[in-house]
Protein backbone atom coordinates (compact mmCIF):
# COMPACT_ATOMS: atom_id res chain seq x y z
CA UNK A 1 0.00 0.00 0.00
CA UNK A 2 2.93 2.74 0.69
CA UNK A 3 4.26 1.51 -2.46
CA UNK A 4 1.15 3.23 -4.18
CA UNK A 5 1.33 6.24 -2.54
CA UNK A 6 4.50 6.90 -3.33
CA UNK A 7 4.17 6.09 -6.96
CA UNK A 8 0.84 8.38 -7.07
CA UNK A 9 2.98 11.17 -5.21
CA UNK A 10 6.02 10.82 -7.70
CA UNK A 11 3.27 10.77 -10.63
CA UNK A 12 1.89 13.79 -9.24
CA UNK A 13 4.72 15.75 -8.43
CA UNK A 14 6.20 14.62 -12.16
CA UNK A 15 2.76 15.99 -13.82
CA UNK A 16 3.39 19.04 -11.89
CA UNK A 17 6.84 19.86 -12.55
CA UNK A 18 6.30 18.76 -16.45
CA UNK A 19 5.64 21.58 -18.89
CA UNK A 20 5.43 21.06 -22.52
CA UNK A 21 7.87 22.14 -25.49
CA UNK A 22 6.83 25.36 -27.03
CA UNK A 23 6.93 25.77 -30.86
CA UNK A 24 8.24 28.88 -31.99
CA UNK A 25 8.23 29.78 -35.69
CA UNK A 26 9.29 32.92 -37.02
CA UNK A 27 11.86 35.78 -37.61
CA UNK A 28 15.50 36.00 -36.07
CA UNK A 29 15.50 39.35 -34.40
CA UNK A 30 18.63 39.20 -32.95
CA UNK A 31 21.33 36.43 -31.84
CA UNK A 32 24.40 37.35 -29.49
CA UNK A 33 25.86 33.72 -29.89
CA UNK A 34 24.33 32.40 -26.73
CA UNK A 35 20.67 33.89 -26.94
CA UNK A 36 18.67 34.24 -29.93
CA UNK A 37 15.49 36.80 -30.46
CA UNK A 38 12.79 35.42 -32.59
CA UNK A 39 9.61 37.27 -33.59
CA UNK A 40 6.52 35.34 -34.77
CA UNK A 41 3.55 35.93 -37.33
CA UNK A 42 1.58 37.40 -34.90
CA UNK A 43 4.46 39.84 -33.67
CA UNK A 44 5.14 37.94 -30.36
CA UNK A 45 8.63 37.94 -29.26
CA UNK A 46 10.65 34.74 -27.94
CA UNK A 47 13.99 34.82 -26.33
CA UNK A 48 15.45 31.77 -26.86
CA UNK A 49 18.93 30.23 -25.06
CA UNK A 50 21.01 27.89 -27.07
CA UNK A 51 23.04 25.44 -25.25
CA UNK A 52 25.97 22.89 -26.35
CA UNK A 53 23.34 20.26 -26.92
CA UNK A 54 21.26 22.62 -29.09
CA UNK A 55 21.10 20.89 -33.06
CA UNK A 56 21.00 23.15 -35.64
CA UNK A 57 19.93 22.61 -39.28
CA UNK A 58 20.12 24.30 -42.36
CA UNK A 59 17.45 24.18 -45.18
CA UNK A 60 19.79 24.80 -48.27
CA UNK A 61 18.09 25.79 -51.45
CA UNK A 62 17.58 23.15 -53.83
CA UNK A 63 15.23 22.90 -57.72
CA UNK A 64 12.16 20.83 -57.06
CA UNK A 65 13.38 18.87 -60.12
CA UNK A 66 15.52 17.03 -57.22
CA UNK A 67 12.30 15.85 -55.37
CA UNK A 68 11.90 12.37 -56.15
CA UNK A 69 9.12 9.80 -55.50
CA UNK A 70 10.18 8.19 -51.77
CA UNK A 71 11.51 11.04 -50.63
CA UNK A 72 10.20 12.45 -46.97
CA UNK A 73 9.31 15.62 -47.19
CA UNK A 74 7.79 18.43 -44.59
CA UNK A 75 5.86 20.75 -46.87
CA UNK A 76 3.49 23.96 -44.66
CA UNK A 77 0.61 25.26 -46.68
CA UNK A 78 -2.01 27.59 -46.79
CA UNK A 79 -5.27 26.65 -47.55
CA UNK A 80 -7.15 28.10 -50.60
CA UNK A 81 -11.20 28.87 -50.52
CA UNK A 82 -11.47 26.27 -52.18
CA UNK A 83 -9.85 23.87 -50.06
CA UNK A 84 -6.73 23.63 -52.23
CA UNK A 85 -3.39 23.48 -50.68
CA UNK A 86 -0.72 25.66 -51.59
CA UNK A 87 2.92 25.17 -50.68
CA UNK A 88 5.13 27.89 -49.25
CA UNK A 89 8.00 26.01 -48.77
CA UNK A 90 8.87 22.19 -49.15
CA UNK A 91 11.92 20.82 -47.15
CA UNK A 92 13.70 17.30 -47.57
CA UNK A 93 14.40 15.45 -44.98
CA UNK A 94 17.31 13.28 -44.43
CA UNK A 95 14.76 10.81 -42.69
CA UNK A 96 11.33 10.45 -41.71
CA UNK A 97 10.18 12.81 -38.97
CA UNK A 98 6.70 13.24 -37.44
CA UNK A 99 4.63 11.69 -40.06
CA UNK A 100 0.91 12.96 -40.96
CA UNK A 101 -1.12 16.26 -41.73
CA UNK A 102 -2.24 18.90 -39.11
CA UNK A 103 -2.71 22.24 -38.61
CA UNK A 104 0.39 24.70 -37.48
CA UNK A 105 0.47 27.86 -35.98
CA UNK A 106 -3.15 27.29 -34.53
CA UNK A 107 -4.85 29.00 -37.61
CA UNK A 108 -7.35 26.82 -39.76
CA UNK A 109 -5.98 27.95 -42.86
CA UNK A 110 -2.26 26.98 -41.89
CA UNK A 111 -1.26 23.22 -42.74
CA UNK A 112 2.00 21.28 -42.17
CA UNK A 113 2.12 17.56 -44.10
CA UNK A 114 5.45 15.50 -42.95
CA UNK A 115 4.96 12.68 -45.69
CA UNK A 116 6.53 10.55 -48.45
CA UNK A 117 6.56 11.44 -51.93
CA UNK A 118 4.04 9.50 -53.96
CA UNK A 119 3.86 11.93 -57.39
CA UNK A 120 5.72 14.99 -58.67
CA UNK A 121 3.72 16.19 -61.14
CA UNK A 122 2.72 19.55 -63.39
CA UNK A 123 -1.09 20.02 -63.53
CA UNK A 124 -3.14 22.57 -64.72
CA UNK A 125 -3.08 24.01 -61.64
CA UNK A 126 1.04 24.26 -61.97
CA UNK A 127 3.35 22.00 -60.02
CA UNK A 128 1.33 19.33 -57.69
CA UNK A 129 3.03 17.15 -55.14
CA UNK A 130 1.18 13.93 -54.27
CA UNK A 131 2.04 12.88 -50.61
CA UNK A 132 1.35 10.23 -48.36
CA UNK A 133 1.61 9.04 -44.89
CA UNK A 134 -0.18 6.87 -42.74
CA UNK A 135 -4.15 7.25 -42.75
CA UNK A 136 -4.21 9.43 -45.44
CA UNK A 137 -2.69 11.93 -48.28
CA UNK A 138 -2.67 15.49 -49.44
CA UNK A 139 -1.96 16.75 -53.12
CA UNK A 140 -0.26 20.58 -52.68
CA UNK A 141 0.18 22.69 -55.20
CA UNK A 142 3.92 23.92 -55.52
CA UNK A 143 4.19 27.73 -57.14
CA UNK A 144 7.22 28.87 -58.85
CA UNK A 145 7.92 31.61 -55.46
CA UNK A 146 7.74 28.27 -52.98
CA UNK A 147 11.06 28.04 -50.96
CA UNK A 148 12.51 24.30 -52.16
CA UNK A 149 15.62 22.92 -49.63
CA UNK A 150 16.62 19.94 -48.46
CA UNK A 151 17.92 19.37 -44.66
CA UNK A 152 21.60 19.58 -43.71
CA UNK A 153 24.14 20.16 -40.49
CA UNK A 154 23.90 24.00 -39.93
CA UNK A 155 25.79 26.10 -37.73
CA UNK A 156 25.46 29.27 -35.25
CA UNK A 157 26.86 31.74 -37.76
CA UNK A 158 23.39 30.48 -39.99
CA UNK A 159 21.25 32.61 -37.43
CA UNK A 160 21.35 35.51 -38.66
CA UNK A 161 18.59 38.57 -38.65
CA UNK A 162 16.13 38.16 -40.95
CA UNK A 163 16.46 34.26 -41.24
CA UNK A 164 13.40 31.88 -40.80
CA UNK A 165 13.48 30.09 -38.06
CA UNK A 166 11.14 26.71 -36.87
CA UNK A 167 12.29 25.28 -33.23
CA UNK A 168 11.05 23.29 -30.33
CA UNK A 169 12.34 25.03 -27.10
CA UNK A 170 11.62 22.96 -23.57
CA UNK A 171 11.32 25.55 -20.18
CA UNK A 172 14.65 25.87 -18.62
CA UNK A 173 16.17 27.24 -15.20
CA UNK A 174 14.55 30.48 -14.69
CA UNK A 175 11.77 29.91 -17.04
CA UNK A 176 14.00 30.98 -19.89
CA UNK A 177 13.26 29.40 -23.03
CA UNK A 178 16.00 26.50 -24.16
CA UNK A 179 16.21 25.84 -28.23
CA UNK A 180 16.51 21.64 -28.44
CA UNK A 181 16.98 21.92 -32.40
CA UNK A 182 17.17 24.88 -34.70
CA UNK A 183 15.90 24.74 -38.27
CA UNK A 184 16.77 27.57 -39.85
CA UNK A 185 16.19 29.14 -43.42
CA UNK A 186 16.31 31.72 -45.51
CA UNK A 187 12.00 31.61 -45.69
CA UNK A 188 10.47 33.78 -43.50
CA UNK A 189 6.46 32.28 -42.86
CA UNK A 190 3.91 34.19 -43.94
CA UNK A 191 1.33 36.20 -41.97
Amino acid sequence: MRSLALLALSLATAVAFAQPNVRVRGAISAFDGKALAVKDADGKSFDILLVDKTEIVFAKPIALAEIQAGDFLGVPSMKRGDGTLTAYEVRRFPKPRNPGHRRIDGRYDHTMSNATVAAVVQSASGRELTLTYEGGSQKIVVPQNASVSTLVPGERSQLLPGAGVNLPAAPGAGGKLVAQRIQVSGVKPPN
